[in-house]
């Protein structure tokens, strides 16, 4: 991730804080600190630079999330993301009276916390998305974040692209030429008018075929020049 954003949990529950910090390290954020309640959050923002806060509203005492929300408002203004298991309307309407960046609602899995504080901080302004590293695909109903490090190469299946990694096949709903638009800048180029590749994969080139390790992909000839030219040949 080009941007490392630095994140304040506060979640009164230590075992769903903990599991939301692995979560973030793993994908590339710095957790600022762990807080369970709403007095040691205001003091930990007064110390210290967070660009994000994730807070869950139902924590202990008189002072919730929704309370706090306020108070960041009001001192900070600083973006939040709302962790909830509630759905009343009471409590939505309350949550939404601060003006978050966005819900997770619980049980959450790893994808959709990693999407709504890309999302979250996206619309902040504080991570672009066109310097990310990362991307977000569908997969069986929930957004799943791959580095574009981990993609091996994009292949044409009509209006839709496979993108491949060294786990799995990822189905998307975009054209080839959609996908090589979005990996612009990403070290993606054009093999093939239906294959897209990572050059940084690519183990060996051989007449009319380069290899990714054992994966054997097809090099067309109006591509063949382009991609001769631009290799460091020794």
């Amino acid at each position: 991730m080009n941007t490392t954003a630095t994140i304040l949990i506060v979640e009164d529950e230590p075992i769903i804080a903990d599991d939301i910090a692995m979560i973030l390290e793993k994908n590339g954020y710095k957790v600022s600190e762990l807080v369970d309640n709403s007095l040691d959050a205001i003091d930990h923002l007064e110390k210290q630079n967070v660009q994000l806060v994730l807070l869950d509203i139902n924590i202990e005492g008189d002072r919730d999330g929704i309370w706090l929300a306020h108070q960041i408002n009001k001192q900070f203004q600083l973006p939040f993301v709302f962790l909830t298991s509630y759905y009343d309307e009471k409590t939505l309407n309350r949550a939404q009276a601060t003006h978050p960046k966005g819900y997770i609602v619980k049980p959450y899995d790893e994808g959709d916390l990693i999407a709504n504080i890309h999302l979250a901080l996206v619309k902040a302004g504080n991570q672009p998305f066109s310097d990310s590293d990362k991307f977000f695909v569908r997969d069986k109903g929930e957004l799943k974040s791959i580095e574009t490090t981990e993609i091996l190469y994009a292949e044409s299946d009509n209006n839709y692209s496979n993108i491949f990694t060294r786990e799995r096949k990822y189905v998307v709903s975009h054209t080839l030429k959609s996908v090589e638009e979005k990996l612009e800048g990403k070290g993606f180029f054009r093999s093939h008018k239906s294959y897209l590749v990572n050059f940084q994969k690519i183990s060996s080139i051989s007449e009319g075929y380069l290899f990714i390790d054992d994966i054997k992909l097809p090099v067309g000839r109006t591509y063949r020049d382009s991609l001769v030219k631009n290799l460091p040949i020794l």
